[in-house]
């Protein structure tokens, strides 16, 4: 067996390329196991090619309505085939991105799947293509995969009618009628970009609402310029069954009915990637929502970490990023903790919603007292000047009697560009007055969050 390393890292997307990086700088030796491709399903099947899309079908709706800014725009036409080679380039520069950080850090890469078989005085066992190797500390970082569920025909079409969020990015036809099974941030993204190109989209959703979690307000905003593009909504619906060409649902009244489809997204959410990686053999403790971990990240087994979408708390990169951050800091005996009450969301729609904090749903649910205030985006001269006939909204919550900022959420152009400063100021428990004494560049829209906290009162 080699040498062991001070740090094995099983996984290498966000969460685990990064804790890698950072854990190599350290002085740590450390080697990182990754089956797939570096990057993981962020950076080549999700975040990043799906905004290669998002942002190809901007383009070519900014050129579709070019006439509102007083620019003439002839024969414009999408060009699926060139979109999605531009989407494998921006993927295969990135990806040597991170191979060329890993190299750069001394970091040990190692290509293959990687099973735990167990712990012995040299530290951890890890087994990779029959090979051994062996580790002090691990950390685990094996993301997650769509969630497939048992509804009679998906399993039987799946990658050819039923297609997942890694299918739906790879299609060179568009699809005259698409229908996206689940109203989340994936299905909705892809809706909008389907949409957008040409597609017939319906979209079938369980629950009264879309986008989950989000604030309800937001949310229907967000369905109404959805449905402005042509994508129906079908919501309180049960899918009952798949065969080529249609959908099988049931209304809430229980009434069936068909919805026909080219091709049918399944994004009905996502399950940390938890089997066949050999923690039964160390006693680590897990279930089929992820690895259970304390705000350092530790499992119940000394020297293991688990980060990113495989302990289940936040299925977001970023939020991937910072556990990283924080379970090596750990390892390396520096304080630090994750703290998830501003912890970003974007969904990265044509307009974008980006959240952070607590919302209404939530505040009332957890009888937190606050006050709200919004505003429309037009309150900003920036989205006035490059938003001809559009509008959004941004709001605030305060907790009342502290007068702190508790919420942030925000529809339009470059709200995911502005969010993390509102973030900074849920983290750092600003008060009203104190967010008021920051000084906003102008023109921004970002200054609409100046505008509606000087709706407060003192």
């Amino acid at each position: 067996m080699a040498n062991t390393y001070d740090l094995i890292v099983i996984g290498g997307g966000p969460g685990g390329y990064l804790a890698a990086e950072r854990a190599a700088h350290a002085g740590l030796r450390t080697l990182l196991f990754e089956k797939n491709s570096l990057g993981g399903v962020c950076l080549n099947e999700g975040c990043i090619p799906s905004k290669a899309l998002l942002n190809s079908a901007k383009t070519y709706e900014h050129a579709l309505h070019a006439n509102l800014y007083g620019v003439s725009c002839d024969n414009v036409r999408i060009d699926q085939s060139a979109v999605n080679a531009r989407r494998a380039k921006v993927v295969r520069t990135l990806v040597s991105g991170v191979r060329a950080k890993m190299k750069g850090a001394g970091v040990t890469v190692v290509m293959k799947e990687a099973t735990i078989t167990g712990k012995t005085a040299e530290g951890f066992q890890v087994s990779a293509d029959g090979q051994l190797y062996a580790g002090k500390r691990l950390i685990i970082a094996t993301g997650s995969s769509a969630v497939v569920p048992g509804i009679p025909g998906v399993r039987e079409n799946l990658g050819s009618f039923v297609l997942t969020n890694r299918e739906v990015l790879e299609l060179t036809e568009i699809p005259a009628e698409l229908t996206v099974i689940g109203g989340g941030v994936i299905g909705l993204e892809m809706a909008a970009y389907y949409a957008t190109v040409g597609s017939n989209v319906t979209v079938v959703e369980m629950l009264d609402h879309i986008a989950g979690a989000t604030d309800r307000e937001i949310s229907t905003l967000l369905q109404k310029e959805l449905e402005k593009k042509g994508v129906r909504f079908l919501l309180g619906h049960k899918c009952l069954s798949v065969e080529p060409g249609k959908v099988w649902v049931e209304d809430p009244s229980g009434q069936k009915s068909a919805v026909s489809a080219d091709k049918v997204l399944l994004s009905i959410g996502r399950r940390a990637n938890v089997e066949g990686l050999g923690l039964e053999r160390i006693g680590v403790n897990f279930a089929r929502t992820g690895i259970t971990t304390d705000a350092q990240g530790r499992t119940n087994v000394p020297d293991v970490y688990a980060v990113g979408d495989v302990n289940g708390h936040h299925m977001l990169a970023h939020t991937a990023y910072r556990e990283a951050e924080v379970a090596v800091n750990t390892i390396l005996g520096k304080g630090d903790s994750m703290r998830y009450n501003a912890n970003p969301a974007v969904i990265y729609t044509n307009p974008e919603i980006a959240s952070v904090g607590r919302t209404e749903e939530e505040c009332r649910e957890k009888g937190i007292d606050y006050e709200v205030q919004k505003l429309s985006m037009r309150y900003s001269g920036r989205f006035v000047a490059e938003n001809e006939g559009a509008d959004g909204v941004c709001k605030i919550l305060i907790n009342k009697k502290k007068r702190n900022i508790i919420g942030v959420h925000m529809i339009g152009s470059y709200s995911g560009e502005i969010i993390w400063g509102a973030a900074e100021m849920i983290e750092m428990q600003l008060r009203v007055t104190d967010a008021r004494q920051i000084i906003f560049p102008h023109p921004t829209v970002s200054e609409i969050i100046r505008e509606v906290l000087w709706e407060f009162d003192d």
